[in-house]
């Protein structure tokens, strides 16, 4: 079964049934921020070097580790949490 967005970041954050941004704010250890914002506070935190903010695709992206995936095609690659 494929995963939507909201699916991912709900998986990823270890959590079920919230919405994308909940999701995105519980994964990132954030709160109250838009999903994008909360995904670029990520990747600040996570990545060794984030020079800007980047757009949902590119910061799924870079999150992942891949290029030009669709936002849940990229978050689809991270590995369940431990």
């Amino acid at each position: 079964m494929t995963l939507d967005l909201q699916g991912q970041l709900n998986r990823l954050a270890g959590t079920s049934g919230l919405g994308a941004a909940g999701a995105a704010n519980a994964w990132a250890g954030t709160t109250g921020l838009e999903v994008v914002g909360a995904l670029n506070e990520k990747a600040r935190a996570d990545l060794d070097e984030w020079p800007h903010d980047q757009d949902l695709q590119g910061v799924c992206n870079a999150l992942a580790g891949t290029t030009g995936l669709a936002p849940p095609g990229a978050l689809a690659t991270i590995p369940d949490p431990e």
